[in-house]
């Protein structure tokens, strides 16, 4: 069944090439197609510093390719709507990445990416590109302390972009760059809340049910179930939830510095996104923790889907450093960040 009558759309087939095309032409001065369904930067790097290139499926934009520009992304390879990009697409954005310091690959843990990513590196080791890869898996539905390959890859990502631009930009190298990002993706969690599901824009499939008054905290970025349905409650008894369930993860100690991010998946309003926020850092501040890097905005969507994640990070000094005082020229992050 088309989605034709719900969304802006033309050919449901054509979804990711033309809202690609739009994207590159709204931000022409930072970003580009080097080829099909790979986004890149339009001022390249400098010579001697490493290339960041992250790959994932569209339909949750900004995400990705909205944090490629100067001091965050080199590259962002674009599968299909909720789908990963085959490997040899990812293989051939390796090798238009091609660069004697080398490759980050930031791949989020899904399965498909995952596959993809993998069959690349092992392509473009074999052809002597140097690449290395950085798994992001900050979600925890899965359980407290779950092992982190059943933990999926959320929008905890996109802080990653930023720290990583940043120290690529400085001139880190390929394993200095490794264990910046591990040190992040070691302190992170990312949980999300959602009301109502989204539809798939190919085919207008309902992602998931949820009933009318009824709430999913856990539920996955496309739409997949988590930690099971409740009745839906405050914003205040919602915010204090998922604090307390990042914290059990992440247990921090009192006295220690925060990273406090709310992402909008779709259609929530930011009035609903200040308020959960609002409720978040108040939280936080009664535990004894200082918030030193917040944001309220949407930087990875689930189409139409009614919720948000929170992000949690214990972020060292070098990465508050990186995210806080190093300038980006990624089409996205000048409205997020600095």
């Amino acid at each position: 069944m088309s989605n034709i009558k719900t969304k802006f759309i033309n050919d449901p087939e054509n979804i990711t090439s033309e809202l690609l095309e739009g994207y590159v032409l709204a931000y022409r001065d930072y970003v580009k197609l080097a080829s099909e369904n790979i986004v890149v930067r339009v001022k390249p790097k400098k010579e001697g510093q490493v290339a960041i290139v992250t790959l994932g499926g569209s339909g949750h934009e900004p995400a990705l390719s909205g944090f490629v520009g100067r001091g965050m992304l080199d590259c962002s390879v674009v599968g299909d709507v909720f789908a990963a990009p085959g490997a040899q697409r990812v293989f051939q954005a390796l090798q238009l990445m091609k660069c004697e310091a080398g490759i980050l690959l930031v791949v989020l843990n899904h399965s498909g990416d995952v596959m993809s990513a993998n069959m690349a590196c092992q392509l473009a080791e074999r052809t002597g590109i140097k690449v290395k890869q950085l798994l992001v898996h900050d979600d925890i539905s899965a359980g407290i302390n779950a092992p982190a390959d059943n933990r999926r890859g959320l929008s905890g990502c996109v802080p990653l972009f930023k720290i990583l631009g940043a120290a690529s930009e400085e001139g880190k190298s390929l394993d200095e760059l490794l264990e910046i990002g591990t040190r992040y993706t070691n302190k992170v969690a990312t949980l999300a809340v959602a009301m109502r599901s989204c539809t798939h824009p190919q085919n207008g499939a309902v992602i998931s049910d949820l009933p009318e008054g009824m709430m999913e905290i856990g539920m996955g970025q496309h739409g997949e179930g988590g930690g099971g349905q409740k009745p839906l409650v405050s914003a205040d008894d919602t915010a204090v939830e998922m604090v307390d369930l990042l914290c059990k993860q992440l247990k921090p100690a009192v006295g220690d510095k925060v990273m406090l991010i709310i992402n909008g998946v779709g259609s929530t309003t930011h009035m609903e996104l200040n308020i959960v926020f609002r409720k978040a850092y108040k939280e936080l501040e009664e535990r004894g923790f200082q918030v030193v890097f917040s944001r309220i905005q949407e930087i990875l969507t689930v189409q139409e889907q009614a919720g948000f994640q929170m992000i949690m990070a214990l972020p060292d000094e070098d990465h508050i450093d990186y995210l806080d005082n190093k300038p980006a020229e990624a089409p996205y992050w000048t409205t997020f960040g600095k």
